[in-house]
């Protein structure tokens, strides 16, 4: 051993008890015992040397037991000790021994001081990579599950950053396991748990499965966003650094469908965002991914943010409102995807009770006048539905000159669920105006329709009285809607003779008596006498109802 060069020299030339087999550890079992740290250190950094001159079997027989069973010092000590063995994997024999490097960063893992365990994770990370996933799945994954479930919130932490490592190679069975522990952890009681686990958020989604990102990462990720304890924790600050960044990723992921549960998720997660700063995170962190989505390549991404932006101007407030969100409110709104348009329409009471219904029609008027004409009929029945509300909040002469002209154009709309909500549309618009208002605009409007060569056109007619008649009052009945009804039991198409005779049935009881029995009664004795089966039920039911036998 004399002339001896190379690794093993240093050690064997410093001792002199002639067992050269044994020395090396003997050595540093006194080092590490000596009171000065920088020796202690100096120990730690010699480990490979130590390693060689021992040989892989005595590496793994005797070195790592001892330093698994002797890892308490100085945090700088533990520090070197636990980078050294990240790079030990060719001195224990290869991959094939690699888990043998395990149990002194498994320990590493739990010590009090962060930089230590960050370290530790760090060299578990890197000796993953280096075990067969038959070897992954008998020592890496064990030790991970030990971990994360462990006593201490250290040793939590720690398994936080090694889920996503082990999760690629693991079998189904077994990364059912590891979601499960990792859903664990995001809801661990305390709250630096959590936040480790947050911080990973991003970095495991990346590794999982689709169905997985959005039936559970999503949601995982909304929960930590609005944890309270978290946030009195950790403050913002972590939100910003830790959990924003992962949400960025999910919005701009590869897959449309995460992209679009994510996006899905914009208005509660901002909702649930540290009341600090949260407007300045909104608008820095999160806006500019939203109005890349607003162009998004896929609908059902499309589609998913149009039914939860609107929600946003109420938490940004009104002039924000006004610069940023009406032009993507715009966009959308014009966007070729019906869907899109149906979910922006379907939520324009948010926006209204942030800006105001004047601002808001002098933004969007246009663009929703444009939509009262839409190709899809979900989409004109949206409008529709909104409509009384705009009115209302409109009043009675903007909307005389703006929009009563759609509100009549929908009664002789080609689809019968349009036809149906335009009735109903008009008789909210008179409880909103008036009966004055109805006797003058509508009214007249609606009875011309009575004469339409298309016999749907005349049906809508009577649906129109029957849904005004109660709003108007008997003696608009009486006077100008009664005369129509009862000249349309005349009508060539059976259909409207028997919807006569449900109108009269409607209306009658709004009636005095003597029209009851002076006009109603002959006009109903006549189609119960009809040649068809249904005009001559509807007009025997009438009779009934109405006592007028």
């Amino acid at each position: 051993m004399a002339g001896a060069a190379g690794p093993g020299a240093g050690p064997g030339a410093a001792g002199g008890d002639g067992d050269d087999s044994l020395y090396p550890i003997a050595v540093l079992i006194d080092e590490l015992r000596n009171e000065d740290v920088q020796l202690r250190l100096n120990s730690i950094k010699k480990l490979s040397t130590i390693a060689l001159a021992l040989g892989v079997e005595r590496t793994r027989t005797e070195l790592l037991p001892f330093l698994t069973d002797t890892i308490y010092d100085e945090d700088e000590v533990l520090l070197a000790l636990a980078e050294q063995l990240g790079n030990f994997t060719g001195l224990v024999g290869g991959p094939d021994f690699a888990h043998c490097l395990l149990p002194p960063l498994e320990s590493l893992a739990t010590v009090e001081e962060t930089v230590v365990r960050d370290k530790a994770v760090e060299s578990l990370r890197q000796i993953s990579q280096e075990h067969t996933p038959v070897a992954l799945e008998a020592h890496f994954v064990p030790l991970v599950k030990r971990l994360a479930s462990g006593d201490w919130f250290t040793s939590r932490t720690s398994a936080c950053g090694l889920f996503s490592v082990c999760y690629p190679r693991a079998s189904n069975a077994v990364k059912a396991e590891i979601r499960q522990h990792f859903r664990s952890l995001c809801s661990d009681d305390t709250p630096m748990v959590r936040r480790a686990a947050a911080s990973k958020l991003g970095e495991f989604a990346k590794v999982l499965e689709l169905d997985s990102v959005k039936t559970e990462i999503v949601p995982l990720f909304t929960n930590l966003a609005s944890d309270e304890q978290l946030q009195k924790a950790v403050g913002p600050k972590i939100t910003l650094n830790d959990l924003i960044p992962a949400f960025q990723s999910l919005l701009k992921d590869c897959e449309a469908e995460v992209r679009a549960a994510a996006a899905h998720k914009v208005k509660e997660l901002c909702e649930n965002l540290p009341t600090e700063g949260r407007e300045t995170i909104i608008m820095n962190q999160i806006l500019p991914y939203i109005k890349e989505l607003v162009s998004d390549t896929n609908q059902h991404v499309k589609s998913a943010l149009a039914s939860v932006i609107m929600g946003l101007s109420t938490i940004l407030g009104k002039e924000n409102t006004i610069e940023h969100l009406l032009p993507l409110f715009l966009a959308q709104l014009k966007d070729e995807c019906p869907e899109v348009r149906l979910n922006i329409i379907s939520n324009l009471d948010c926006v209204n009770e942030v800006i105001g219904i004047r601002q808001l029609s002098q933004s969007l008027l246009p663009a929703i006048v444009e939509l009262a004409e839409d190709a899809k009929w979900r989409v004109r029945l949206a409008i529709i539905e909104y409509m009384p509300l705009l009115a209302g909040q409109l009043g009675v002469e903007f909307f005389d000159e703006k929009l009563n002209s759609l509100c009549m154009a929908w009664l002789v709309d080609h689809v019968y669920a349009i036809r149906e909500a335009a009735t109903n549309n008009l008789m909210k618009l008179v409880q909103k105006f008036g009966t004055e208002w109805a006797q003058n605009t509508i009214v007249p409007k609606v009875l011309v329709m009575a004469n339409d060569p298309n016999y749907l056109h005349r049906m809508t007619t009577l649906f129109c009285i029957n849904a005004l008649s109660e709003a108007c009052g008997q003696e608009i009945t009486t006077k100008q809607m009664l005369p129509i009804v009862l000249k349309m039991a005349g009508d060539q198409v059976a259909n409207v003779r028997f919807n006569v005779a449900k109108s009269l049935q409607k209306i009658g009881p709004i009636l005095d008596t003597n029209a009851l029995q002076g006009e109603v009664k002959p006009v109903l004795q006549k189609l119960g006498q009809d040649e068809d089966m249904d005009v001559k039920y509807f007009a025997q039911e009438a009779i009934s109802v109405l006592a007028l036998a």
